[in-house]
């Protein structure tokens, strides 16, 4: 039986990873190229704020993990809309309270390492770099940043949890016939921002909901940090377009190269925030632009001994708040897979990949699908009308309707493929529903009810 693992990198996917496996019996040795982020300061700006749900909290659950967790995650209960005339407008994400909590990236990786080396015995080695993997003696080769000096590590099984640019990936890639790729950016970049807390440590926006200002083309938003601060995330396009409505063609990153231009467009599009954000011309001149991209590849298994994880085998857009909770995701279907085979790896790896690829091919469309939303959709009467009717039917017909947004964050046990395919049924309903003559009157009325009901059936 396989019992010595490497993890190509310790970030939240492979350090869980890393525990499940230790837990089993495993001897787990992780490979980080990064310097230990526990004891060197890690560059500012470019770490969006992590949305954890149920997903996500069923991985940690997995390794009793989740009450270590929760001490740094603040509950978010619904979206607050922030209008360019100061207005705001809450949009609750569930029902009964339910919730997503805003974690930081840093701070969430940070736990998950000591939890593997102290807890579960897993031995993290850091500035080591992945430079080749051979697939014939199940080795990966590493060069340490800091001396130059060359290692090789031999295991009976290898994990690829380097993230979106995974060098584990590109090795695969290089050495295996017919190997699929495709990598997609989307057209706007994202730069990190910041409100500081208040006087006394006080937090200056609610704190208990994710921040949304839309402004169709572009959006900024903001989560919650458990010190009072808020990390702010401005989405903008790269270059102008001068094809876009609404005369916002000239909004992007590349007309924004003065602080008068930066003071202007911040003022006239987030008037609100402008007043919380004493650094902000500081902020946006020295944090980077940084791109967001979608990986999709095929296959993640070779030989049955090696396998791509978490980001390394798909990498989405954080629109859906699902790309740590899908990597973990991955984590617990790994640990099911492994108690129904009984540690039989020939079964394990083929069916880890045939179940997860289309689940994250899934996510991966409706992260982009929802970037859409957020920034053209969450500020439209006519979209907002929609999820009302929604959540009303849903709150009647608990069986027949669960609205996407609950199926994907809420219920971990209907798969993403499955939600997609639910979530595009139902919306071909709705927009019947949003045609009907005088829908703004009548939305909650039996009619409306029958018309649902009878088209479900």
């Amino acid at each position: 039986m396989s019992k010595s693992v490497t993890i190509v990198g310790a970030g939240l996917v492979g350090s869980l990873l890393s525990i499940y496996l230790a837990r089993r019996g495993y001897k787990v040795n992780v490979y980080e190229r990064r310097p230990d982020m526990r004891k060197v300061k890690m560059s500012a700006g470019k770490s969006i704020n992590l949305a954890l749900s149920d997903r996500g909290w069923r991985g940690l659950e997995g390794v009793g993990i989740t009450d270590e967790i929760k001490k740094i995650a603040i509950p978010m209960y619904g979206r607050l809309i922030h209008h360019k005339d100061n207005t705001t407008a809450f949009q609750p994400y569930g029902k009964d309270n339910q919730a997503i909590y805003s974690v930081s990236r840093a701070e969430i990786n940070m736990k998950l390492m000591d939890l593997a080396e102290q807890k579960a015995g897993v031995k993290i080695h850091f500035d080591k770099r992945c430079t080749a993997i051979n697939k014939s003696t199940n080795e990966v080769s590493f060069e340490d940043n800091l001396s130059h000096a060359h290692e090789t590590a031999s295991s009976d099984l290898i994990f690829g949890a380097d993230g979106a640019f995974a060098a584990s990936r590109l090795n695969m890639q290089l050495h295996n016939d017919r190997f699929e790729y495709n990598q997609h950016y989307i057209d706007c970049g994202y730069k990190e921002l910041i409100i500081p807390p208040g006087k006394n440590g006080e937090f200056m926006l609610d704190k208990n909901a994710l921040h949304i200002w839309p402004r169709g083309s572009f959006m900024m938003i903001a989560l919650p940090n458990t010190d009072g601060n808020f990390t702010c995330t401005l989405f903008l396009p790269f270059e102008a377009r001068p094809d876009e409505p609404f005369g916002q063609g000239e909004k992007s990153f590349k007309n924004l190269q003065t602080k008068e231009a930066v003071q202007k467009f911040f003022e006239e599009e987030f008037p609100d925030a402008v007043p919380l954000m004493p650094t902000l011309i500081e902020d946006f001149t020295n944090n980077p632009v940084s791109s967001l991209v979608t990986v999709k590849c095929f296959p993640w298994t070779f030989d049955n001994k090696i396998a791509l994880i978490g980001d390394a085998a798909h990498a989405i857009v954080p629109f859906y708040g699902q790309g740590m909770n899908c990597g973990f995701e991955d984590c617990v279907v790994m640990e099911e897979l492994i108690e129904k085979h009984k540690e039989n790896w020939d079964k394990i790896m083929p069916e880890y990949q045939s179940l997860r690829k289309p689940d994250a091919d899934a996510i991966a469309d409706l992260a982009v699908a929802n970037f859409i939303e957020m920034r053209d959709k969450t500020a439209d009467p006519k979209f907002l009308l929609q999820k009302k009717i929604e959540a009303r039917f849903s709150q009647k017909y608990p069986d027949k309707w669960i609205p996407l947004y609950s199926m994907v964050t809420y219920s971990p046990q209907i798969r993403y493929s499955t939600a997609m395919k639910e979530g595009a049924k139902q919306q071909a309903i709705m927009d019947k529903v949003m045609d009907l003559p005088g829908i703004n009157e009548k939305w909650d009325s039996e009619e409306v009810e029958k018309i649902m009901l009878s088209m479900l059936s």
